[in-house]
């Protein structure tokens, strides 16, 4: 793929449904009675993944690409069939880790495996709190594949050590297979779309604070769910708009979920004009319409609770610090170093070879911002975040920038350059 930089956005738009939310509704539409009928669901590499697990399982579910709209007849918690073939996973961290949760509560054995970037990821971090929930459950050496035998689940009562909403939802999802309470205390608040989307499907759970507490059993119904656009895909839209000159865009009905606007915090902190108008809170999920102009910024401090609160836009904001004013400093990101690549590692190369000067530290990155980035050939690693954040410093650089392995990008926003194209030139159209 090849960009040219100085490039002026205009218009508006709107980004692909929210993974998280698409990839919870499909796996609690399965294990309910019912049916549940999704809209606006993000159709991906990923999603389908967990799809086509689901299927092999047992569960009737229609796929409208056309429409982004996909409906399952679901089976009830015990309704999944068990299959001698395994479960494959793609790429998707998100398939594994959920449906190793709900596996756990099934009466035969199951295999999860994954490509060859899932396999290197880290999965003791569940395998070892459904093990204490008395799962029969085991890794390779930490990694996948993930091999589940029937098991009798209990209760827990578990303290996070790490910041992880799949690790999360996955003991919340094996904890609807016990009896009696189960709670998780969370060291920060990680994005909370499993407990609001529990609660909608009729799960007896309750929040207080960062702890989290479910009763079971519980008995889940199918319900119509229209996820909002993905607030994850929308920040890379954003911040071609506040680095390049002159550009104007509006994107229409974006999820503002409270546990995931916490990349709009950091971006006014950072001085970029972003309003927010016709605010919908009529669904389990609030939604609203961005505008975004360009803005001048400067650098900021991001640690602890704010670094959880926009780890997946960690390398868009890296982006952002080359263009921004002074030092913007990144810790307590190590959580990146294990993600479909080393994050940090990954965004640190590519700015770097087009002229950023940025630091690279073990948990996060020191950005000094103000000077020009230039175009470059740079590698994606493979990692759909990666291959849009350099894409998008390809728009603001000068010169020709060429990105490797772009196809990584339709995991979760498959219409991204085409997208980008019809803000910059209605005519300019590219397909991936």
């Amino acid at each position: 793929m090849k960009l040219r930089g100085n490039k002026t956005l205009k218009g508006e738009t709107n980004v692909p449904g929210d993974k998280s939310i698409s990839h919870r509704g499909i796996i609690l539409g399965a294990i309910s009675n019912g049916v549940t009928r999704i809209n606006n669901c993000l159709i991906s590499q990923d999603t389908m993944s967990t799809i086509n697990v689901l299927m092999q399982l047992g569960v009737d579910i229609t796929v409208d690409k056309k429409n982004n709209t996909v409906t399952i007849n679901g089976v009830g918690q015990d309704g999944l069939i068990g299959t001698n073939e395994d479960l494959y996973c793609g790429n998707s961290g998100t398939t594994m880790r959920l449906l190793a949760g709900v596996l756990c509560g099934g009466k035969f054995s199951s295999t999860l495996t994954g490509d060859e970037s899932l396999s290197k990821r880290p999965m003791k971090r569940i395998t070892t709190p459904l093990r204490d929930m008395g799962a029969d459950i085991s890794d390779k050496d930490g990694h996948p594949p993930i091999r589940i035998n029937p098991g009798s689940i209990n209760s827990i009562n578990y303290k996070m050590e790490v910041s992880s909403a799949q690790v999360k939802s996955a003991i919340l999802f094996a904890s609807l297979y016990s009896k009696g309470k189960s709670s998780i205390i969370e060291q920060h608040q990680t994005r909370n779309h499993t407990e609001l989307m529990l609660k909608y499907f009729g799960a007896d759970i309750h929040t207080n604070d960062h702890r989290i507490e479910i009763n079971n059993p519980n008995v889940l119904v199918g319900r119509d769910i229209n996820v909002p656009g993905d607030i994850s895909s929308a920040a890379f839209l954003i911040a071609a708009a506040l680095i390049t000159e002159d550009s104007d865009i509006t994107i229409t009905q974006v999820g503002l979920n409270s546990s995931r606007t916490g990349i709009i915090s950091v971006l006014h902190e950072m001085g970029a004009i972003i309003t927010i108008e016709d605010l919908d809170e009529s669904n389990v999920e609030k939604s609203g319409t961005l505008n975004v102009m360009q803005s001048y910024l400067k650098g900021i401090t991001i640690s602890g609770e704010k670094t959880v609160s926009v780890i997946d836009e960690i390398p868009i904001l890296a982006v952002l610090g080359c263009f921004a004013e002074g030092d913007t400093i990144i810790r307590d990101a190590s959580e990146l170093r294990v993600k479909e690549s080393d994050r940090l590692l990954a965004i640190y190369e590519g700015l770097t070879l087009m002229g950023g000067d940025i630091e690279l530290l073990q948990d996060g990155l020191i950005i000094h911002g103000g000077k020009k980035l230039k175009g470059a050939s740079v590698s994606s690693k493979g990692d759909h975040r990666i291959a849009m954040a350099l894409s998008i410093a390809a728009l603001a650089a000068e010169g020709t920038t060429v990105i490797d392995d772009i196809d990584c990008i339709s995991v979760s926003f498959p219409n991204f350059y085409n997208d980008i194209g019809q803000l910059i030139d209605n005519s300019f159209e590219i397909s991936i």
